[in-house]
């Protein structure tokens, strides 16, 4: 449990959780569950801040797994026609989410704005609101609703399948100023995990793979992404934040302007 906890639903008609290996002919096919990156994603629409980190606990899924077809007509890259691809979808969407937020460490030019009260009460009232920039499910072409509602209210379509095991999927990208290790600072890093789904719930914090440290993020990532399967793509800067430089506003202001 954790005090910053936030609950929320997300539903939509079609959703586009691709994988990447059906991504290269031009095609693209869904996963059937949505990913670690994808719900921290919609997170991220409903507030961001680089002051914090997003830790996604578990989802739930209400509907049953469906996809549906289709001819799409996309850009070539090497001109400017048309070609013709057909992208599988999920269809008639409805998940439920549970996550909550840890300072972001890497950035200690933003110590002043951790202030966890108002960020949480921020959070919660962006959720009431259906986020602050618009909700996709994967991709642009899926739009998505969100609202709050209790995680464990409801009957879900796979509240009684005891397990489901998904295989290894695309988990998610470690960015350079989220890195918890020396094999991700300073770089951009692709995870892969193996997924499965209990009861109708996928849990993605770890409890077996987290190692005491002293630093609460480090410890806090490590239930997450200790047992992923890791690669560094390419080195990577850390954008700066500052409220000289005009590109962020506390918590504070937020809040007031919220108000």
């Amino acid at each position: 449990m954790h005090r910053n906890s936030v609950e929320f639903g997300v539903w939509g008609s079609y959703a586009l959780f691709s994988d990447p290996i059906t991504r290269v002919g031009g095609e693209k096919f869904s996963y059937q569950i949505p990913t670690y990156e994808a719900l921290k994603g919609i997170l991220h629409s409903i507030y961001w801040k680089p002051t914090l980190i997003w830790i996604i606990d578990k989802v739930r899924i209400i509907n049953p797994i469906q996809t549906e077809t289709k001819g799409i007509r996309p850009i070539r890259y090497s001109s400017d026609k048309n070609d013709l691809s057909y992208y599988t979808y999920l269809k008639d969407v409805h998940y439920k989410v549970k996550a909550h937020f840890i300072w972001n460490e890497n950035r200690p030019e933003l110590v002043n704005d951790r202030n966890e009260h108002k960020h949480h009460n921020i959070a919660k009232r962006m959720i009431e609101k259906g986020g602050r920039r618009d909700i996709f499910l994967g991709t642009r072409e899926c739009q998505g609703y969100i609202g709050p509602t209790a995680f464990d209210d409801g009957n879900g379509a796979y509240d009684q399948v005891n397990e489901l095991d998904f295989g290894i999927l695309y988990h998610g990208i470690t960015y350079a100023d989220e890195a918890y290790n020396e094999q991700t600072k300073g770089r951009m890093t692709v995870r892969l995990k193996r997924t499965i789904m209990k009861n109708g719930v996928i849990y993605f914090t770890n409890t077996n793979d987290s190692k005491k440290n002293d630093s609460k993020m480090i410890s806090e990532l490590s239930f997450v992404y200790g047992s992923c399967i890791q690669r560094p793509l390419h080195e990577m800067p850390i954008k700066l934040f500052k409220e000289e430089l005009n590109n962020i506003q506390f918590a504070e202001k937020l809040e007031k302007e919220d108000e």
